[in-house]
């Protein structure tokens, strides 16, 4: 039998390990500048540079932390899907909060003017529009805590969207959706541990729903608490005393949930 050199098993053993990173390299994500107003915006974008031709793009709204590493995977994991995903920039300058006290002023800041808010959000959705990637009929926005708050906001207000998807993003409102309003089909994605998030807000909020005639869908993981999508939830729990943490199971569960979701808006 004959042997094969040792550089030569070195060498395919090395070819196979590179195979998933070389084929990773087709998603291509980039900072991009957009003006919301007067105000720079830092943007995340990233898509499939092998897929010809407009393909659906998806706008990803960040967590109190502001525009960080999470959410730029995120929007890899949606480009990996086929579609054009821009992780857009909420606090401007590409914000990013070390500690949960500058993660609570950036948040409180956007909440406290709704027309500031839905104008940063609304710059970010023009700009996807205008890729050439994108199809600019066929756009769907998801956000995770803060930025799940923030997409169930547009789609209350009736934003021109497919769908919204909010993964253990905040539920109350103080501006509840009108009959016939809401344009989105939604999908909220809840952590049935989650501290920040009531029965009673749970309530108000399929009750809304139902009086708005939304079409929504809403899943409640057991044991999940809030942030259970994000790794680093169990650091910052430890770090910071907060009430959150990762759970993987419900973290691959809603991913499935979001794939489907898509597909289906999409597909229509």
């Amino acid at each position: 039998m004959k042997r094969i050199p040792m550089v030569l098993a070195f060498a395919a053993m090395a070819a196979v390990i590179c195979l998933p990173a070389f084929a990773a390299t087709k998603i291509k994500g980039k900072t991009v500048n957009y003006k919301a107003g007067n105000e720079v915006m830092k943007g995340y974008l990233a898509y499939d540079k092998h897929i010809k031709g407009k393909r659906p793009g998806v706008l990803i709204v960040h967590e109190w932390w502001g525009q960080n590493e999470y959410v730029h995977k995120r929007a890899r994991m949606i480009a990996g899907l086929g579609y054009t995903a821009l992780a857009l920039d909420m606090y401007g300058g590409g914000k990013i909060a070390k500690h949960p006290d500058d993660a609570g002023k950036f948040a409180a800041e956007v909440m406290k003017n709704a027309a500031v808010g839905e104008g940063r959000f609304m710059a970010a959705l023009e700009y996807l529009k205008k890729q050439d990637s994108v199809d600019p009929e066929r756009i769907a926005a998801i956000g995770y805590c803060f930025g799940g708050g923030v997409v169930l906001h547009m789609a209350r207000q009736g934003g021109d969207l497919k769908g919204v998807a909010s993964f253990h993003g905040s539920l109350a409102t103080a501006t509840p959706a009108e009959p016939g309003v809401i344009k989105a089909k939604i999908l909220v994605l809840n952590g049935d541990a989650d501290k920040f998030t009531t029965p009673e807000q749970i309530e108000s909020f399929k009750k809304e729903m139902e009086n708005a005639g939304a079409d929504f869908q809403f899943i409640s993981y057991p044991q999940a608490m809030h942030a259970f999508t994000n790794p680093e939830a169990d650091m910052y729990a430890k770090k910071f005393n907060m009430p959150v943490g990762y759970n993987a199971d419900a973290d691959k569960k809603s991913w499935a949930e979001l794939k489907k979701f898509l597909a289906e808006i999409f597909k229509e």
